[in-house]
C-alpha cells in the first residue's frame, strides 16, 4: 500500500466507459491505482458529456483545467502530485511542459490508448488502396508528436504486445520506457459462465462500437455494404443489430429493418446487448490497439467473427473465440456456420473463457506496475538518467511549446 501518494490523471476527455472501450480502460487504470491508496485528482479541459461517469462517487476529486493558461501552472503547483498520468500523447503535448516545470520530481506517466501514428497510418493506406508497410510509420507525422511524447514521458502504458514490439525495433524505444499493460478484467468462474444466456435463448448478429472512432463507422460500412448481402443471400432471417454511442445521420441512413440491418444507436447496457446476442461480427479494416468490444464478447460468452486487424494481438497463441477472415466470403459462411451450428459455438465460447485467463487475467500485470511506478516515485533521476533522447526532447520542447503556449495565452486575453 502507498497512502497519502497524490495522483493526477490528465484526460482528453472525462471517462465513459459505457461509451468506449478507452473509458472502460481509464476506470480501470483509476480502480488499480485508488486500491494502492492513491488519492485521485482526474482533470480534463473537455466539456462535461452527458454520459461521463460521475467521479465523486469513485472518490476521485474532479477538476476543469485550461488549455494554454498559466492557471494550470497555479493548479499544478498547489496540487503537487507524485505522479501525473496523461491520457493520450496530445494531453502530454499541451500539459507535459508545465508538469516539468512546476513539479519536476513528479512522475510522468503515458496511456497511449492504442498508438494513434499506426491507426492514422493504416487509416491513410487504407483510403489510398495499398497495403499497410511497417515503413509508413517513419514518414507520419502523427508518429513523431507520439513518438516524442513517448520519450519525454518516464513510463509509456502500451495495451497491445504487437506495439510493444513495434515500439523497441522499428523506432527503437528503451524497454524501460515501457510496460505492457492490455485490458484488465477478472477471473470468469464456472459460476459466472452458468449465468451466461445459452445458445438457444440467444439471438441476431450484433455490432457494438462509439461512432467517434472512424474504424467503427468503416466496419458497419462495410457491413453494410459488402458483407451483410452475403450473409442474407444464404440466411434470409438472419438480423443484425448495431449499436454504438454518438451515431451520425449518415450513421442512421444504414438503418434498413426489411433486410434485417437495425440501427440502433447507444445502448443502454452494452454488456446486456452482448449477452444476449448469438455472434459478434466485427470486420475491422484498419486500427490499431486492442478491440475492447472483441474483449467484451469473450466476457460475455458470444463468439465473434472478426479480421486479421480485429483481433491483432488479442489472443497470443490461443484459439480464437470464433474465426478470424479478410475474405468477404469466408467470413459470411464462418459467420452463418457459427450462428447456426451449438458444437461450434459452444467450443468458440470455450476459447474466449481460455482467451481471458491466459491473456487479461487483472492480477498478471497489477502488482508488475505498482513496483514500477513505486521504484520511479523513488529515485526518478536515476531512471531519467538513462533516457537521455527524453531529456533533451524535454529541454527543446520546453523552449518551443512554453513560448508558443504564452503567445496562445496573451493573444487570448487581448
Amino acid at each position: 500500500m502507498n497512502p497519502h501518494k497524490k495522483l493526477l490523471i490528465i484526460g482528453f476527455v472525462w471517462p465513459e466507459p459505457q461509451s468506449s472501450a478507452a473509458g472502460g480502460r481509464m476506470m480501470q487504470l483509476i480502480s488499480l491505482l485508488q486500491a494502492d491508496g492513491f488519492d485521485i485528482t482526474f482533470a480534463s479541459p473537455a466539456q462535461d458529456s452527458d454520459f461521463m461517469v460521475d467521479l465523486a462517487e469513485y472518490g476521485v476529486t474532479k477538476a476543469a483545467i485550461a488549455l494554454n493558461s498559466s492557471s494550470f501552472d497555479a493548479f499544478i503547483i498547489d496540487l503537487d502530485p507524485d505522479v501525473v498520468l496523461f491520457d493520450r500523447f496530445m494531453i502530454e503535448e499541451q500539459f507535459g511542459w508545465r508538469v516539468a516545470e512546476n513539479c519536476p520530481r513528479a512522475i510522468r506517466l503515458l496511456d497511449t490508448e492504442d498508438l494513434h501514428c499506426l491507426r492514422t497510418a493504416r487509416q491513410k493506406a487504407f483510403k489510398e488502396n495499398r497495403t499497410f508497410q511497417l515503413h509508413d510509420l517513419l514518414v507520419e507525422e502523427v508518429a513523431k508528436r507520439e513518438i516524442a511524447s513517448i520519450l519525454r514521458c518516464d513510463l509509456s502504458l502500451i495495451i497491445s504486445g504487437f506495439e510493444m514490439n513495434l515500439l523497441q525495433e522499428v523506432f527503437k524505444i528503451d524497454p524501460a520506457l515501457l510496460f505492457y499493460l492490455p485490458f484488465l478484467v477478472d477471473e470468469i468462474s464456472e459460476e459466472d459462465l452458468e449465468k451466461l444466456p445459452s445458445f438457444e435463448e440467444r439471438s441476431n448478429f450484433v455490432f457494438i462500437g462509439n461512432f467517434l472512432h472512424e474504424p467503427n463507422w468503416n466496419t458497419v460500412q462495410y457491413l453494410k455494404e459488402t458483407i451483410w448481402p452475403l450473409i442474407r443471400k444464404d440466411f434470409p432471417e438472419a438480423v443484425l443489430d448495431v449499436y454504438g454511442a454518438y451515431p451520425s445521420q449518415k450513421v442512421l441512413q444504414l438503418h434498413q429493418p426489411k433486410n434485417g440491418f437495425y440501427i440502433n444507436g447507444r445502448a443502454a447496457d452494452a454488456t446486456e446487448v452482448v449477452k444476449n446476442a448469438r455472434v459478434v461480427l466485427a470486420p475491422i479494416r484498419f486500427g490499431a490497439g486492442l478491440k475492447g468490444k472483441l474483449l467484451e464478447a469473450m466476457q460475455c460468452g458470444t463468439p465473434s467473427v472478426t479480421s486479421t486487424t480485429g483481433a491483432e494481438a488479442m489472443h497470443a497463441d490461443w484459439h480464437w473465440n470464433g474465426f478470424i477472415t479478410d475474405d468477404v466470403q469466408e467470413f459470411s459462411k464462418k459467420a452463418i456456420a457459427l450462428y447456426q451450428d451449438e458444437k461450434i459455438w459452444k467450443q468458440a465460447q470455450q476459447n474466449g473463457i481460455e482467451i481471458i485467463r491466459n491473456c487479461y487475467q487483472k492480477d498478471s500485470f497489477s502488482g508488475k506496475l505498482l513496483d514500477v511506478i513505486h521504484s520511479l516515485i523513488k529515485d526518478p533521476e536515476a531512471h531519467r538518467l538513462h533516457n537521455f533522447m527524453g531529456s533533451l526532447l524535454q529541454h527543446h520542447t520546453l523552449k518551443s511549446t512554453k513560448y508558443m503556449a504564452k503567445w496562445i495565452e496573451a493573444k487570448n486575453n487581448n
